[in-house]
């Protein structure tokens, strides 16, 4: 079990994990609480942190599936007992873990009779198969089943469209969701002269994170949504999409500004809660970062150019690169 601890105001915030367990390998429960609360607060954490579990956390699924001189998806294989359709349902089901960034591409290459099932699918190395006994196909005869397989990585759902189709290939509906449920209850006892909570979070995962890395993620994503208020506010707020480009004029806060020693202790605190992984850094210098435990720009700033150096597979180019990002952050204001 697990128990962190979180000064606030007068108040020790303490979490642990009180339950956990694996039904299966695509089913994991955990139960976490934190306490103790101020009267109100469990309920804005509980909410807010549901959201973020089912809602913010990113997943990798088989997005697309490709076929040789298939028609459409109702086609049938001779020789295989199920039908194109049916051998995407069984595709959709797949859970993967990665850390992947963009697409990448994986295939079946299957020569009957047997089984096809998920233990068969070749795939790049930096992703990872939950449960290699979900099964695929069923091969009758000794022919050859080859697929072209599409995996991405991505946040909520994507339901495929009737005119998704590029070169023979069908797109497949990718529930990116790791969490499977969350729910959380509030328990409300007398401290003293003080009403006080216990927030009871339960969490589900589909097997490619365990509860408590859910946790984690959510906690992070919410920080992160946040971040932007502990900055200056713009003058000039400016976006830009498809369809509008607005500059809006804004109110600044009227007052003094900080004195120079605050101003410094938010920065740190800022650089504190922004991730390596918010840096636009390439896949293999986030890996090589990681496997350090440098995980914020913090974590950076603290390391010197040979410190840096030090880590493996890490070359002077991304080094280069590294603290050109970090001169970037450290001049925002």
């Amino acid at each position: 079990m697990v128990r962190e601890k979180v000064t606030v105001s007068t108040r020790t915030l303490q979490w642990k994990c009180v339950e956990s367990r694996a039904d299966s390998k695509r089913l994991y429960y955990g139960r976490f609480i934190l306490a103790p609360l101020m009267k109100g607060q469990a309920d804005t954490i509980g909410i807010a942190m549901r959201r973020a579990l089912l809602g913010e956390i990113e997943g990798t699924c088989i997005t697309r599936a490709k076929f040789e001189k298939i028609p459409h998806d109702y086609s049938t294989f001779v020789g295989i007992q199920e039908s194109v359709h049916e051998i995407l349902m069984n595709l959709k089901e797949i859970v993967l873990r990665s850390n992947l960034y963009g697409t990448r591409n994986a295939s079946i290459c299957f020569k009957g009779p047997g089984y096809v099932t998920a233990q068969d699918i070749i795939l790049p190395p930096s992703i990872e198969i939950i449960d290699n006994t979900q099964h695929i196909a069923n091969l009758t005869e000794p022919i050859n089943l080859c697929i072209e397989l599409q995996i991405e990585r991505n946040r909520g759902y994507r339901i495929k469209t009737p005119n998704n189709f590029q070169d023979g290939s069908y797109p497949i509906d990718a529930v990116f969701m790791p969490v499977r449920n969350a729910n959380h209850s509030i328990h409300s006892y007398v401290n003293g002269n003080e009403k006080q909570e216990i927030l009871f979070i339960e969490i589900w995962t589909n097997g490619s994170l365990t509860p408590k890395e859910a946790l984690h993620e959510a906690s992070r994503n919410l920080i992160d949504l946040f971040i932007p208020f502990l900055h200056a506010e713009e003058e000039n707020f400016h976006f830009e999409n498809n369809q509008h480009k607005v500059t809006l004029p804004l109110f600044t806060f009227h007052g003094k500004l900080a004195n120079p020693s605050r101003r410094k202790s938010k920065k740190e605190m800022t650089l504190k809660y922004i991730f390596i992984d918010q840096s636009e850094l390439p896949p293999r210098v986030y890996n090589c970062l990681k496997r350090s435990n440098i995980h914020t720009l913090l974590d950076l700033l603290n390391n010197s150019q040979e410190d840096l150096m030090k880590i493996k597979h890490l070359r002077i180019q991304d080094v280069k690169h590294i603290l050109n990002i970090l001169e970037i952050k450290k001049n925002f204001e």
